[in-house]
């Protein structure tokens, strides 16, 4: 009977080990229309604009302009935010859809 309760813990584990690992969640899809305190609110996210955009989360005046998507922001930047500045922070922040979500800590 002992060998019977070893065998059957031992195919409980194995089966256990075979189920593949529940699929990540996917990413939010963010995007130049996006404002830019729901990107931030995203560690991912916050990662990509610190990234292409220093100083941009920090700023003093972020708290006025956190709910403008960085569209908007470009055209009210005065040349300071480039077309290609937006295009290369979107492209950055789409390919965070290809990839899962971090997880929470």
């Amino acid at each position: 009977m002992n060998s019977r309760l070893v065998f059957a813990l031992a195919l409980i584990a194995t089966h256990a080990l075979a189920q593949e690992a529940p699929a990540a969640a996917p990413h939010a899809v963010f995007d130049r229309h996006t404002p830019v305190e729901k990107i931030a609110a995203d560690p991912d996210g916050a990662a990509v604009l610190n990234k292409d955009m220093p100083g941009l989360l920090t700023h003093p005046s972020y708290s006025d302009f956190k709910g403008m998507s960085l569209r908007q922001l470009q055209e009210m930047s005065g040349g300071d935010m480039s077309k290609e500045d937006v295009e290369k922070t979107e492209a950055d922040l789409m390919a965070l859809s290809q990839a899962p979500a971090a997880p929470a800590h």
